[in-house]
């Protein structure tokens, strides 16, 4: 079964293989150049992406053929999701396009890791808007929990879930994973929505403070008590109070937790007074509460009463292309507030940094990376020095090589071998790789191996090594 079933409208027989190669199996494509077909596939096929080329004959440079199709497709589908291609002189054609309703622009020539990851967003969100029978608001996708991998998917049930009850929701997870974006996550979808929703770190507060804090105090109640005042708990009133750090909480007040979770009173500091409230607790920490319970740190009896209901989240390294899924969408929002920048994308370096650093501080760390690297970027595209992520931060940050890296490494030994054993001849060099030309050619300007080609025979290229687009176009190579 493909994620998806994405309509290609391109009129580059080189770029139809390109996206051959990057998005089947996974996806189910259909390819057209037509505008008239496009506008039939897209009523009787009901893709769930439009990848749509701006720049369309007759008249390719002024992208008229692709906005009055985008328009098109909008009329008869307005709720299709188009993705635009275009080159980076089709800027303006670009923001024009998305005033008009599409949802990204990609720009030429792709980044394959990229791509990938914006078709499987993009398909994502189609696959939610036809369960819910509606169209998803942007800022309901937020941007720390976007993800199609396994763990995300299994996360995002939880929160549908656990958005249906009052019970307790205790969420764990790696700092810089999202704890509190989940925590509103689940009080924005449950019928507490239009309550207030009141945060709280106990790791943040000293601990002679806290209770205070907390659960307010009468005037009087210590030196400087000069008015009553009401805490925290008060403050969530009919809504959600999440504790973030609940693992710091003092003997003393977990006692006071528990009480409240059992019986919903509790009393102000100095007060006689027993108040009962209405509210939904939440907690998270990034510590082994189990642990802490075997050093008597934490109390038995109120890690089960806070984790009746529990949601892990992973940390980045183990969510897999969510990392670049998570960047591109950084990297949008960022570039947008640049006051004028104009950022295409990653380069295929900065790509390959994006998947193998390891990423210690979770998405945290990586959202501050790529808003740091758009006020860096000097080019139009982000390099890994933008990202400040150097050989040496890599190397230690990761220790051993990457899959990825070695994966990489294997292939580039590999096309250098079979070109030198076939004299750079390109087509005896595919089909020895068991792979088609374009691939190769592809693989060729990823691994900037241009100038090993031309040394295994000269003779056989002009200079310098011509493009990727002309070498598709060629009819042979022999």
């Amino acid at each position: 079964m493909t994620s998806g079933k994405v309509l290609v409208v391109e009129d580059d027989e080189g770029i139809w293989e390109l996206l051959k190669a990057a998005l089947e199996p996974e996806f189910e494509l259909l390819i057209t150049s037509v505008p008239d077909k496009a506008l039939s596939l897209v009523t009787h096929e009901l893709p769930d992406l439009v990848l749509l080329d701006l720049g369309l004959p007759p008249a390719p440079r002024d992208h008229k053929i692709g906005i009055q199709l985008l328009r098109n497709l909008r009329k008869v589908a307005p709720r299709i999701k188009v993705v635009v291609c275009t080159g980076l002189s089709g800027y303006e054609a670009a923001s024009h396009a998305i005033s008009l309703g599409a949802h990204d622009v990609i720009y030429k020539p792709f980044c394959v890791e990229a791509l990938q990851a914006v078709v499987r967003r993009v398909c994502w969100m189609a696959h939610i808007d036809q369960q819910q029978g509606r169209k998803v608001p942007e800022d309901e996708l937020l941007e720390e929990m976007v993800g199609t991998s396994p763990a995300m998917r299994k996360v995002f049930e939880m929160v549908r879930r656990v958005s249906t009850t009052d019970m307790p929701v205790l969420i764990t997870g790696e700092t810089g994973t999202g704890k509190e974006l989940t925590a509103r996550a689940i009080h924005d979808r449950s019928d507490r929505k239009t309550g207030p929703f009141v945060p709280i770190n106990c790791g943040a507060i000293p601990e002679t403070l806290l209770e205070s804090e907390l659960y307010g105090h009468e005037r009087g109640a210590f030196t400087g008590a000069l008015q009553q005042k009401k805490g925290k708990f008060e403050a969530a009133a009919g809504g959600t109070l999440f504790l973030d750090e609940v693992g710091d909480l003092l003997p003393s007040l977990q006692v006071k937790l528990l009480r409240f979770l059992q019986e919903g009173t509790f009393e102000r500091v100095g007060g006689q007074q027993t108040l009962h409230l209405n509210i939904r607790v939440i907690t998270a920490t990034n510590i082994d509460l189990q642990a802490a319970i075997c050093k008597n740190m934490f109390r038995e009896d109120l890690y089960y009463r806070l984790g009746m209901l529990h949601i892990h989240l992973p940390p980045l390294r183990e969510r897999g292309e969510d990392t670049l899924l998570m960047a591109m969408v950084f990297l949008k929002r960022a570039a947008a507030s640049s006051h004028g920048k104009r950022i295409r994308g990653y380069t295929q370096e900065a790509v390959e940094a994006i998947q193998s650093y390891q990423w210690p501080g979770n998405v945290r760390e990586l959202g501050n990376r790529v808003r740091r690297a758009v006020v860096m970027a000097e080019g139009q595209e982000i390099t890994p020095q933008d990202l400040g992520l150097t050989c040496e931060t890599l190397q230690s940050a990761n220790g051993l090589d990457s899959l990825r890296a070695a994966h990489r490494r294997i292939e580039m030994e590999l096309i250098m071998k079979a070109m030198s054993v076939h004299q750079g001849n390109l087509s005896r060099a595919a089909q020895e790789l068991e792979v088609c030309r374009s691939t190769l050619y592809r693989k060729i300007h990823e691994f900037h191996l241009e100038e090993f080609v031309l040394s295994a025979n000269p003779n056989r290229f002009p200079q310098p090594f011509p493009t990727r687009e002309s070498l598709d176009r060629k009819p042979s190579d022999s």
